[in-house]
């Protein structure tokens, strides 16, 4: 059961929106190696913003996710794809399906 998660919001620099979509696509690779990421959902909500929600077990494992490969890949292009640092939400599960 997840009791805990994260919410990222991303903005794409103009005419890089392609390139941070790319990014998010092969991060599914990365955290399918999690064994304590068990819900990973790669979003876009316009042409410019997307974002990230994950959920966790609890908090070593949402901590061992923001210090792993895909947080660092995408602070490593944070600076080349976005128009704005990421915003990252630490939040609580209150309830699930999946």
């Amino acid at each position: 059961m997840v009791k805990v998660g994260l919410f990222v919001r991303l903005r794409a620099k103009t005419g890089k929106e392609t390139e941070v979509g790319a990014l998010l696509r092969s991060g599914l690779a990365i955290v399918q190696e999690e064994a304590g990421t068990p819900q990973w959902f790669a979003l876009q909500f316009d042409g410019s913003t997307f974002g990230i929600f994950d959920a966790f077990p609890g908090e070593p494992e949402r901590q061992a996710h923001l210090a792993g490969r895909l947080a660092a890949a995408l602070m490593a292009k944070a600076g080349e794809l976005l128009s704005e640092p990421p915003s990252i939400e630490r939040v609580d599960v209150l309830a699930s399906k999946t």
